[in-house]
């Protein structure tokens, strides 16, 4: 088994297919999918979309503003949104109205359509304490929720398992709409519920808070866990996991990981954010690290998230660095971003400070992309030579 992860080589190649076109060199393109120029990434023909008004905003040249800029950008690149808690706020309303707009909850159509939210990753994270059936049960009730909201608004939203997929709902004018990071909990030990819950659509699996992802790192069936994700095509999630956990999956999975809420430790020192040496790591091992924009993490106001932005890629690399809303997890959220609609607020100010736009189409939609893409290649090369692993906790770490 050694030897054949030692074959896997197949992230740097995988990523090197997904560096944007510089912003002006997108052509006009009709709404439709199935129509239009077409751009050739990671062998799958992708319809550049969402392009329209960007040939205006060039004209104006350097007299354009940051935001009318940033707007003509996210339109080309929209946000890739790397979580959201909608799926449990949801759960304490009675009623409901995403596609019209609903002011219980941070995120509903018309604000992402507002804030050129191009998808949204919907965590199915439990209340602390949940184990064994319970965190089971719970976690297909919170998937179920997801796939019965998703198809009550059709007009917004869809149901996406790939990158693919992810890319056809943009095509199409929706939003697309991906399950997880579901938490290790949900597991129960159980490489069989890892396999059914991917087959239910469950993409990025959080390992955290299980006797076998903890303190120390991962134990023998922790390994064997990764191994299987990476043959399955879950994407493993680090955030909240310990530093030692951290290292070692970034040694063994042979697919790339993600931090889906972690931001740089040096200049806000939060227990979910990274020191510098493991976004270095995780850079060399072209992994993601998804800033969230809360408060509490990345500071109050809409600069402090740009430091956080502006540290993890002088350090991981422009390829490694992307958005994590956080939107309706119950944490406070800097000024100006209180919700799914600020996100050209925020790439007017990166816009600023001079980020260039290749750099700023990689961080809203093309690192996630790569990421969800390699997952996927890396899995079809993984079931060549791996059968589904049986293996259980007590043989492993007993």
């Amino acid at each position: 088994m050694a030897d054949l992860q030692d074959e896997l080589h197949t992230t740097a190649e995988a990523g090197a297919l997904d560096r944007p076109e510089p912003f002006g060199a997108f052509e006009p393109l009709v709404a439709e999918a199935g129509t239009g120029p077409r751009a050739e990434a990671g062998g799958e023909a992708e319809i550049v979309a969402g392009a329209a008004g960007i040939g205006d905003a060039r004209a104006a040249g350097a007299e354009a503003d940051p935001l009318t800029r940033a707007r003509a950008l996210l339109a080309a690149h929209p946000v890739a949104d790397g979580y959201s808690g909608l799926a449990r706020a949801l759960r304490h309303l009675s009623w409901y109205d995403l596609e019209n707009g609903d002011s219980a909850v941070d995120t509903d159509v018309p604000r992402l359509r507002e804030g050129h939210v191009g998808a949204l990753f919907c965590s199915l994270h439990l209340p602390d304490g949940l184990v064994g059936g319970r965190a089971v049960g719970a976690t297909l009730e919170q998937l179920d929720l997801v796939r019965t909201v998703v198809e009550a608004h059709p007009e917004g939203l869809r149901l996406a398992h790939s990158a693919a997929q992810l890319t056809d709902a943009r095509n199409c004018g929706r939003v697309a709409v991906l399950l997880g990071p579901a938490g290790a909990a949900a597991l129960d030990d159980s490489l069989g519920i890892l396999r059914s819950l991917h087959a239910l659509g469950l993409r990025v699996l959080t390992l955290s808070g299980v006797s076998w992802a903890g303190e120390n790192g991962l134990t023998r069936f922790g390994e064997e866990v990764v191994r299987e994700m990476n043959r399955t095509g879950v994407v493993a999630d680090l955030s909240g996991a310990s530093d030692a956990t951290l290292r070692r999956a970034l040694t063994i999975s042979k697919a790339p990981v993600v931090c889906t809420r972690s931001a740089a430790r040096a200049l806000r020192p939060h227990p979910a954010n990274l020191p510098d040496d493991l976004l270095v790591a995780l850079g060399a091992a072209k992994g993601l690290c998804l800033v969230p924009l809360t408060a509490e993490q990345t500071g109050p106001s809409v600069r402090d998230v740009a430091d956080h932005l502006d540290h993890v890629r002088d350090l991981a690399g422009p390829e490694c660095v992307g958005l994590s809303g956080t939107y309706d997890s119950g944490a406070a959220h800097p000024r100006d971003l209180a919700d799914a609609a600020g996100y050209p607020l925020l790439v007017a100010e990166l816009l600023g400070r001079g980020w260039s736009e290749t750099d700023l189409a990689l961080l809203t939609w093309g690192n996630l992309q790569r990421v969800l893409r390699t997952a996927d290649f890396t899995a079809r090369a993984v079931r060549l030579r791996r059968e589904p692993s049986t293996a259980r906790i007590a043989e492993l770490d007993g």
